[in-house]
This record gives structure tokens, sequence and C-alpha cells, in this order.
């Protein structure tokens, strides 16, 4: 398949041929920056870990040039940190055992640009060669932008699918900001208890990004477990590890619901449901 940018690159850890091994997609997972399908997407990945005949792949669509650096990395360019985390994301692919792993090598700001129909197309064409079941992605209510434009396009992208290639099911999962806010009745609840060795693996490979000053590791197994803790008040703990998510879905089976609307219609959910409780207790 030939990519628009020239860095771009389709990765598959098993030597399967490429078309076969998009083809081969069950479950896809769709995030900003190398390390972020390892944090959201973990859910789609360990359902098909070890598993033969179930596949999950992975689009990361940005370089990664940006991220912070510390250390080791203190001193390294634009250029060497997105060959360090193209690399890594590699890695994770094999530790995963990826259907395939497509890094689009997009900057940013091309991401962010509502004009720039290229990434809306390519994320098209790979979605629709891979024909996936179950798509995560960001959720629209993160506090990274760059997190929210690739859910943007992500949307787009499904909606512009004929409506047989588009996936039963779309989630939008939790980084730069919790999903706990959510009414119980809203959460997708996604157990992660399983293969925690698996887990801190994928997200230990990150060097670049812990030894480079953020400790990802360390917060998403610590959210997760916080999350599996804290989601029943009057229940005995039932799992070690919760990811939450929205129910994009919707969003991609009717494309004239406004996104916008979309998400403030859980805000006021929330709002609501906060305001209804100090009532009665007041």
């Amino acid at each position: 398949m030939q990519l628009h940018n020239p860095g771009a690159e389709i990765f598959v850890p098993d030597d399967t041929p490429e078309a076969d091994a998009i083809s081969r997609t069950n479950v896809l997972g769709v995030g900003c920056h190398p390390d972020d399908l390892e944090i959201l997407a973990y859910p789609g990945i360990i359902e098909c870990y070890g598993d033969s005949d179930k596949w999950f792949s992975g689009i990361t669509v940005t370089n990664g040039s940006g991220s912070s650096r510390t250390g080791l990395y203190a001193n390294y360019t634009d250029e060497e940190m997105i060959q360090v985390r193209r690399q890594e994301q590699k890695k994770a692919a094999m530790v995963g055992e990826y259907g395939f792993m497509a890094l689009l090598d997009y900057p940013s700001s091309a991401v962010r640009d509502p004009a720039n129909e290229v990434v809306v197309e390519e994320l098209k064409t790979l979605i629709e060669a891979a024909g996936p079941a179950t798509v995560y992605t960001h959720n629209p209510a993160d506090k990274h932008s760059t997190h929210v434009a690739v859910t943007l396009r992500t949307i787009q992208a499904l909606r512009e699918l004929p409506s047989a290639s588009r996936p039963a099911h779309v989630y939008g999962c939790e980084l730069w900001r919790d999903l706990d806010w959510l009414p119980d009745a809203d959460k997708v609840v996604l157990d992660v208890s399983a293969h925690e060795n698996v887990a801190a693996a994928l997200l230990g490979i990150y060097d670049s990004q812990i030894a480079g000053g953020k400790r990802y590791d360390l917060a998403t197994m610590g959210r997760r477990r916080a999350q599996a803790t804290y989601f029943e008040s009057h229940e005995t703990d039932v799992a070690t590890g919760l990811i939450f998510a929205m129910d994009l879905t919707p969003l991609i089976q009717d494309p004239s619901l406004s996104v916008v609307d979309f998400v403030q219609e859980y805000i006021n959910r929330f709002a609501q449901q906060v305001a209804d409780m100090i009532q009665q207790l007041k």
C-alpha cells in the first residue's frame, strides 16, 4: 500500500505479506503518538493476544517529534526522536503480536488542520482494507488537542466508508483525561486484568518517554488499578484493572450527529447527576 508521507511505513511483525496482514485484522487501534495504542487500545491488544484466529492491528498517525525529553534524550533533535519512537512502536508491535503496524508520520500540525483531507483519506483507505469489527481511538473529551484531532479525523474516515465496511463498535478511550467522570450508565467498562506482565512490557518499551521524563508506565498501570477499586463503592473488587471508554458507535452509524452535541450530552448528564445528588442530600 502506498502511503502519503515519505517516512511512513507499514510494519508487519511476522513477515506475512502486507495485504494479507492488513486484511486479517479483527480489532484496530488508531492512536495519535507512538505509545498511545498501548495505553488506550490495550483492551483490543489483550483480546487478540495469543489467539491465532484474532488479530489486533495499529495505526499511529503522528511522528511524535514534540515529546518532552531529558537525561539520555535531552539533546536529541526532533528527527532523532522520531526515529527512536518509531523503533519503540515497532518493538511494541512485536511484543503485542500485532497483525500490522502503520506509522503514518504526520506532524501534529497536519492532523490538527481540519482542511487537510489527506489524513482522512489515508485513514479511510487503511481502515477499509483492514475491515475491523472493532475500532479503539482517543475520546473526543481528551485534554490533548492532537488526540482530539485524531479522533475527529477517524470519525470522519469511518463515516465516509460504505455502511457495510464500517465497524460494529467504535470506542473512544481515556488517555490525557480520565473518563471516570462519566455516569456509570454511560461508561463502557473494559476489564484489562489479564496479562499484567504484557501490559507492563508494552508500556516499558517506551524508554524515550520514561527516561525522557514521563512515567507513563506507572501512571497507566496505576490508573487501571485505581479504577478497578473505585468503580464500585459497595462491592468487593472483581477486577484488577479497568479502562473506561465512550461508545462512539452512534456517531458512525448516523453521520448527521454533531460530535460537539454528542459529547455535550455526556457532560450534561454528569452535571445533572451531581446536582440531583446534592439536592437529595442537602
